[in-house]
């Protein structure tokens, strides 16, 4: 079948019925549900700029011929990648990058895995065929995913065999003729409940040992499979209008718990069973890492340009443009976008066939973006936050406005330089739903923590960083420096 529309995509999660709970309560259909039928509609509207754009979003898949999603393409050449960065920044454009788990993030982690399988045929052949076969099932029906990959947070000292309760975290139970049983808990999947289906995989950062074995599965099944249960954070989306929570309004992914009771995965959804080794590895030697990161790298780039948008204008509405710190500011927003940009282009341009046939970009200038963005996001932010100063709490609400009394009165008092007050205030509240409300300071968390502990990705950076060149260049300086040190063997 072809990709899906937005009101296609609405319909498979009613049909669903997913096991969903927030707020102390089983919700019976997210699509009309306070917490979750906003961004359910926005993303819908994914969907749907598939078929606005179908040049730029589709193309004809190999297999059927159907026109599928383009955030599925295995890239062959440098501008197949560019097509579909080009498609993944469009999606982007949408929400002004602030949906963090839109479906192309792991469609990109599908593809890699799907093409790159022969990692998982050390275990058993079949675990190969299965990640070509879901590769090649996800692109052609357009499931949309949520992920988990992380143990739930006890005691980070202790490795998952050696805690209190060691049945806590997810692992295998039984291994079966038809497939295997497995119970715990994860952690964090983000639209949990609102997408067809789940992957689960290891952590990219924390590796296991052997003994770690009954922790170490990847498979994928429905939302709505028995068992599988997901408890979802507090909803930031408080059910005001878009002019008080433009942001929060419209685009709160939520994050979700996610508890397998006993849940059945059939063998042809097993990728890795009870194997820490390949675990371990497959982001990595799959390259999908590589081709997720593009897709955040590029997701950030339209991340930062919304919030340096908001940034100017902010400046420009209240005059405070010409002053040379608040240039100053700007000019560090600037410069990080142009960096990332220029991360980007490097990593397309020198991109290489990897040993699939597959146009994979050079993961260093990805890999120093990925670990440089979780450190400069939060400061963008501030800088919004400082610029905003009073402005950020001086927001009334649009009812406030609209009052006989007192609405005329706050259109004035609340002016700017080129703004009337409900425009000003319209603004102002973007800026602070982006930086001081629940969903903002959720942004800069969310983004710290993208692909695990900053701290611990820039010790792997650190530890894989080709050194020896850099200390060999200081060295040869150093033995060409004239010394005029006494010759003390002749005293």
């Amino acid at each position: 079948m072809p990709a899906k529309t937005g009101a296609e995509y609405i319909e498979r999660l009613k049909k669903a019925k997913n096991n969903i709970y927030i707020h102390g309560e089983r919700v019976e259909d997210p699509t009309s549900h306070p917490a979750f039928k906003n961004v359910i509609q926005s993303m819908s509207k994914l969907y749907d700029r598939q078929y606005e754009k179908p040049d730029k979003m589709l193309y004809t898949s190999p297999q059927t011929g159907d026109k599928v999603g383009m955030t599925f393409h295995r890239p062959e050449t440098v501008e197949d990648l560019i097509n579909r960065r080009e498609a993944i920044q469009e999606w982007a454009r949408i929400s002004g990058g602030m949906m963090g788990r839109t479906p192309d993030y792991l469609n990109a982690e599908v593809m890699a895995m799907g093409v790159a399988n022969n990692l998982f045929a050390e275990a058993d052949p079949m675990f190969a065929e299965n990640a070509k076969n879901y590769y090649d099932y996800a692109r052609e029906n357009d499931v949309s995913l949520t992920h988990t990959l992380i143990h739930p947070q006890v005691n980070r000292q202790k490795a998952q065999h050696e805690q209190k309760d060691a049945n806590v975290a997810l692992h295998l139970v039984e291994e079966r003729s038809d497939g295997i049983i497995v119970d715990g808990a994860r952690l964090l999947a983000t639209q949990g409940g609102i997408t067809d289906e789940i992957l689960v995989f290891p952590s990219t950062v924390k590796k296991a040992g052997e003994l770690d074995d009954p922790y170490s599965l990847a498979f994928v099944v429905p939302n709505n499979t028995p068992g599988l249960k997901y408890i979802s954070r507090e909803s930031f989306d408080y059910g005001k209008n878009e002019w008080d929570h433009p942001m929060s309004s419209r685009f709160e992914e939520g994050d979700s718990i996610v508890y397998f009771d006993n849940v059945f995965v059939p063998w042809e959804k097993v990728f890795v069973c009870g194997n820490s080794s390949i675990c371990n590895r497959t982001f990595l030697e799959t390259n999908a890492v590589v081709h997720m990161s593009h897709q955040v790298v590029a997701k950030n780039i339209v991340k930062t340009e919304f919030v340096l948008g908001v940034i100017l204008s902010v400046m420009d509405a209240i005059g405070i443009d010409k002053f040379q710190h608040v240039m100053d500011k700007g000019t560090e927003v600037m410069l990080i976008l142009e960096n990332m940009k220029s991360h980007l282009y490097k990593a397309e341009h020198n991109a290489k066939l990897d040993k699939w046939g597959t146009m994979t970009p050079d993961f260093e200038a990805l890999n120093a973006a990925r670990n440089w963005y979780p450190r400069v996001y939060p400061r963008i932010t501030e800088i919004l936050r400082i610029l905003g100063a009073s402005g950020l709490m001086g927001i009334p609400s649009e009812a406030d406005f609209h009052h006989e009394e007192i609405g005329p009165l706050l259109d004035r008092a609340l002016q700017a330089k080129n703004l009337q007050g409900y425009d000003r205030v319209k603004l102002f509240r973007l800026a602070w739903d982006i930086t001081m409300s629940a969903f903002g300071s959720r942004q800069t968390h969310y983004e710290y923590y993208f692909f695990g502990d900053p701290i611990k990705m820039g010790m792997t950076y650190f530890e894989q960083f080709d050194k020896e060149p850099m200390k060999a260049y200081a060295q040869d300086f150093l033995k060409n420096i004239k010394s005029s040190k006494p010759d003390l063997s002749r005293v």
